[in-house]
């Protein structure tokens, strides 16, 4: 086993809203009988199974989505109607939080609406370090997933008016996944049209 490693430890968690998997503690150099250690020490917060958090690391709004993508694996992403939430784009807030994973990856994680559609490298971005969908495959995911079309319309002017999104973008996003979020898509350009 490596030497533990505290910084390492630290800049893992930074990236991640302070948290981190018992996995990758163990590459820094902490079994999980030093980890339940410091936990009793109370420098470590023990979240769920194999999830803490360093206790002194300042507070994000999106402690839930940072705790979903470790969950869920390192090659998942925060998706749907909580993607929406990252970029400010709806007032609703999803009764569970909504992540894409590789389509071998487990199916049931409470409090986690599991998504296994495929995405391309180029349709994840990061943004306040989190791994989420680009704008442009949010929108189809909300529109596909049945979100209600005026919500869709919403998002869809509000990205563009916060340059989050171009148009272009938007119709390249419409000509690529089809059916309704095309539909409401088209529909939304027509009205930010002069």
């Amino acid at each position: 086993m490596p030497k533990t490693d505290h910084d390492a430890l630290y800049q893992i968690a930074e990236s991640q809203g302070g948290y981190f998997a018992t996995r990758q503690a163990r590459r820094a150099g902490f079994s999980r009988d030093l980890l339940s250690y410091h936990a009793k020490a109370g420098q470590l917060e023990r979240i769920v199974h194999g999830i803490y958090r360093l206790r002194r690391f300042p507070a994000s709004p999106y402690e839930d989505l940072f705790v979903a993508l470790l969950r869920t694996g390192p090659r998942s992403v925060i998706s749907h109607a909580s993607a929406l939430g990252v970029y400010d784009l709806t007032d609703a807030l999803p009764t569970q939080v909504h992540v894409t994973v590789p389509r071998t990856a487990s199916r049931r994680r409470e409090g986690i609406r599991l998504h296994t559609k495929a995405i391309e490298s180029s349709e994840i971005t990061t943004r306040d370090g989190l791994a989420v969908t680009t704008v442009p495959r949010t929108i189809a995911d909300v529109a596909a997933a049945g979100l209600a079309e005026e919500f869709v319309i919403q998002a869809v002017h509000q990205a563009i008016d916060r340059g989050l999104v171009g148009p272009d973008e938007l119709r390249t996003a419409r000509e690529k996944y089809g059916g309704r979020a095309a539909r409401i898509i088209a529909q939304a350009l027509r009205d930010t049209d002069p």
